[in-house]
């Protein structure tokens, strides 16, 4: 059988159902792709394993007794129904909630990932329908940079300047002499981003990169390319706010600063001057000071301040250094720092939030404004910060503060969930628990038993992308792809938009829901309004389907700030004082107490336990997708996730390779696989994000968990990095590893849950 085309957020590829017994499908990458993703590897396993969801199913519990508040979310078995029986009933429970407590009632977050395509995007579709029912409660920004968006808001205007309009790697190249990456460049970043990407330029050119010398600062040697003019700046975690104040000071001090670009495009030098000179504090921040911080040489860090200042230079900061308490401080310095050197609007140098974080930033196809299901309008005004669910439900109507203004949390009654997990990307996973117990119903749709699945009431079965017609396109690619059908669903599974649309025709709505329109009709309209901006440079629908896929035009691309940077009173930047704020009147008049009006070193606080968890992406999944595939199966130790650790921090504690190891904290606990491993530094532990959270009741901390394959989130905090953006701050945790002694429980990740017959 012919391969047909499709594509996914970690690249388009081909597929075709298989005739051998191991695996339903047969895949390969785009022709086109220079650096394929190996999470391709996973897709084939993914789409018939035991996990996925065959027929509608109720929790006992809630079957039984009806709605309510319940502690036995995440325990209890689950009755298979028909669709039928599942669809009146979530009718009803939507009915009688926006009915009795109002729309704000009902939580429609849905922060997901569930597919690259335009049409069957998940929160899109739930969006779209619960409109037509009068609202919902929704959240603002994301896990992945949400720090950084709000903070950049008021720094620059538009956070996307630094971020999705980074200059290219071909850019780069051609003009920098210097990329100082704070926070790394992982190459197992650069395979993913939302919407996919066919041709991973970013990846080849990391790999294939000449010209500028790159300046990598990161706790982990694995963060740096390899390449002959790559140097590895290490560093201890957390502190590269007092290595980038050093450099400042240096750039200060030695006159290498430009003082004609800070008067003519920044507000608020003279006091970032203040402060870095010591003048209130006492304190200079002198490159001596950061090094007793950093622990980076005072000699290194002048060395590379000159070098910073003697060419064109590109600052660039991974997103994950702003997810930690106090996030926010490195961002802004490293703008501070750009700015300093008097090199932003100019190609290859200046400032960018990103490189190494996702593929499409740095990428060189062109941004295209892409086909979009439209989701209406929602009145309902109540909102959460995207990291703040457990609070949500926690705290019904306590305040909270966010963009210097203070809000309540609403009175969540019912919460609706489709194609996202929230048991993957939250923090804190045993007050996740806690708070999922607070709702009177939730809803999740979902392909897998995924650990969300089973802390829901009632779980319907949706088809994956490998089986439904889409349309798939990328920020930044240079394709837009066919996604056709490949697979028939398995057992019952429907998409979003057949569910929604029975729920519609329930409720009385279908008419708005669908507009008249099938899901073929709803595919050919989003393209043929895509293509209508496109000046006819692309074929019509049918001729695009016939195809496979369309080219996206090329598009004339612009160094960002550069108009902004040759006039700054005709091209004023959107932010209070029209220029970049080195200091924020704004945000100085929230009086925030972790959040001043200029970027600070806040120390770290310090903690009892001895071993810094960097909770870091895993290079074998996105997030938790892909991790029954094979890939991420392969890098399992005896089915737990692995966790890295240094030689002599594992001989301390008589750990040896490939031993169960249980990993701890106050907050929770999880085991996993110990992997001895000479380039991760003493004191620190990596283990990535993504592993099917798996809990078994955990007798050393009453009323917790033990996550017996090894998800990070129940060691991480569920605290804001500020009180300004309300980011996430998943990215560390303190920790202690120990050696399990005794034969620990096994994992039950990749089985479904205890199901009982029809009713």
């Amino acid at each position: 059988m012919d391969l047909s085309s499709t594509t996914s957020h970690w690249g388009a590829y081909r597929a075709a159902p298989s005739e051998s017994e191991n695996l339903p499908l047969r895949v390969q990458p785009h022709p086109d792709d220079p650096a394929p993703s190996p999470l391709l590897e996973n897709i084939a396993d993914s789409v018939h394993h035991p996990t996925r969801i065959a027929k509608p199913a109720i929790r006992r519990g809630w079957l039984e007794h009806g709605p309510g508040p319940s502690a036995a979310r995440g325990t209890e078995e689950f009755v298979e129904t028909s669709w039928e029986t599942a669809l009146d009933i979530v009718a009803e429970q939507l009915e009688r909630t926006v009915r009795v407590h109002g729309n704000e009632a009902v939580y429609a977050g849905s922060y997901g990932w569930a597919s690259a395509g335009r049409f069957h995007h998940a929160p899109s579709q739930l969006h779209r329908f619960l409109n037509t029912l009068g609202g919902y409660t929704g959240s603002r920004g994301n896990y992945s940079n949400g720090a950084s968006t709000v903070l950049l808001r008021y720094l620059i205007g538009d956070p996307d300047l630094v971020l999705h309009h980074a200059d290219s790697w071909q850019t780069i190249r051609e003009h920098a002499d210097l990329v100082v990456a704070f926070g790394g460049l992982p190459l197992k970043n650069l395979f993913v981003t939302p919407g996919g990407i066919t041709q991973h330029q970013g990846v080849a050119s990391l790999r294939q990169l000449s010209g500028p010398s790159l300046a990598v600062v990161s706790p982990l040697p694995s963060d740096v390319p390899e390449g002959p003019d790559a140097r590895w700046y290490r560093i201890e975690p957390r502190t590269d706010t007092a290595l980038i104040l050093g450099l400042a000071h240096t750039l200060l001090t030695e006159g290498l600063h430009d003082e004609r670009f800070l008067t003519r495009c920044c507000t608020g030098f003279d006091k970032l001057a203040d402060y870095l000179l010591g003048r209130q504090d006492d304190t200079p921040k002198s490159a001596e000071w950061a090094q007793l911080r950093c622990g980076v040489p005072a000699a290194q860090i002048r060395q590379l301040a000159r070098q910073m200042a003697s060419g064109r230079t590109l600052i660039t900061m991974s997103w994950s250094l702003q997810r930690t308490e106090n996030g926010e401080q490195p961002i802004w310095a490293g703008l501070c720092l750009a700015a300093m050197l008097g090199q932003i609007g100019l190609p290859g140098g200046g400032f960018a939030h990103g490189h190494g974080s996702m593929a499409d930033v740095g990428d060189a196809a062109p941004l295209a404004g892409l086909p979009a299901l439209p989701q209406g309008t929602n009145p309902v005004s109540s909102f959460i910060p995207v990291a703040r669910i457990a609070d949500m439900l926690l705290k019904p109507g306590e305040p909270f503060h966010y963009t210097g203004q203070t809000f309540h949390y609403p009175n969540i009654r019912l919460v609706y969930w489709a194609g996202g997990n929230p048991f993957h990307h939250h923090q804190d996973l045993n007050r996740l628990r806690r708070a999922f117990q607070r709702p009177d119903t939730i809803i999740v749709h979902e392909p897998h038993w995924t650990a969300t699945a089973r802390h829901a009431d009632i779980v319907l079965p949706v088809a994956t992308s490998l089986e439904r017609e889409d349309i798939g396109a990328g920020r930044r690619d240079t394709r837009v792809i066919a996604m056709r059908r490949i697979l028939e669903p398995v057992d019952e599974a429907r998409t979003d938009h057949e569910i929604f649309t029975e729920l519609a025709h329930r409720l009385g709505v279908r008419a708005q829901f669908t507009a008249g329109r099938t899901p073929r009709q709803w595919l050919e309209h989003l393209y043929e309004q895509w293509r209508a901006g496109q000046g006819g440079a692309v074929p019509d629908f049918h001729a695009f389907w016939r195809a496979g896929e369309c080219q996206v035009p090329e598009q004339p691309r612009r160094t960002p700030f550069a108009d902004f940077r040759e006039s700054p009173d005709r091209y004023p930047l959107a932010t209070q004082s029209g220029r970049i704020e080195l200091f924020s009147e704004q945000i100085a008049s929230y009086r925030l107490p972790d959040m001043p009006g200029h970027p600070v070193w806040i120390a770290p606080p310090p903690s009892r336990w001895p071993l810094l968890l960097i909770a870091n992406q895993p290079a074998t999944r996105l997030h938790s997708q892909g991790d029954v595939g094979r890939l991420s199966q392969r890098n399992k130790v005896n089915g737990r996730e692995p966790v890295r650790i240094n030689p002599d921090d594992a001989a301390t504690r008589g750990i040896r390779e490939g031993d169960a190891v249980r990993v701890h904290n106050d907050r929770g606990a999880c085991l996993a696989g110990a992997r001895i491993d000479p380039e991760v530094p003493p004191g620190i532990a990596v283990l990535p994000t993504g592993a099917w959270f798996d809990p078994l009741p955990d007798a050393s901390q009453p009323g917790g968990v033990l996550c017996v394959h090894g998800n990070p989130n129940v060691l991480t905090a569920d605290q804001p990095s500020s009180q300004l953006t309300q980011g996430c701050t998943g990215q560390h945790a303190h920790v202690e590893i120990e050696r399990c002694t005794t034969s620990p429980p096994a994992p039950r990740y990749l089985f479904p849950p205890p199901l009982a017959g029809e009713v």
